[in-house]
């Protein structure tokens, strides 16, 4: 989990899809955190893409540095726990403008039967799971 981790952390960016319906949805995030031995990512709770995840929490995740690309493969679960919140603004004091740990917005999701399958295009794909 760790070394997914630091291999998004590295690349800043990384794109979420999920589905809405028949209809795959991708956007790029940068949030990730760990806590308490999860990674997490963070959002706010009115926007499509948490609805989408709690109609179908399977999702990947896909992100691209240094010739290497990851995909993980997860299902995300809300978690309420206002430490976990505050952990993830903590990382993050910019999105503190718009969230706090304890609305109605905020919610962080970790990422849980993840398969992160490392590739590139000179070497064989390795797979990490947590």
């Amino acid at each position: 989990m760790n070394e997914v981790f630091e291999f998004l952390k590295k690349c800043g960016i990384y794109y979420l899809a999920t589905a809405e319906g028949d209809q795959p949805r991708v956007r790029p995030f940068g949030t990730v955190d760990i806590f308490e031995g999860k990674m997490y990512i963070q959002t706010g709770k009115v926007k499509d893409v948490s609805r989408q995840i709690q109609a179908n929490p399977k999702v990947e995740i896909c992100a691209f540095c240094d010739g290497v690309w990851v995909r993980i493969a997860c299902r995300l679960i809300r978690d309420e726990n206002v430490k976990a919140k505050e952990h993830m603004l903590d990382a993050y004091p910019s999105l503190k403008e718009n969230y706090s740990a304890d609305d109605d917005n905020t919610e962080v999701l970790y990422l849980e039967d993840a398969v992160a399958t490392f590739s590139s295009f000179g070497g064989e794909p390795r797979t990490v799971r947590f």
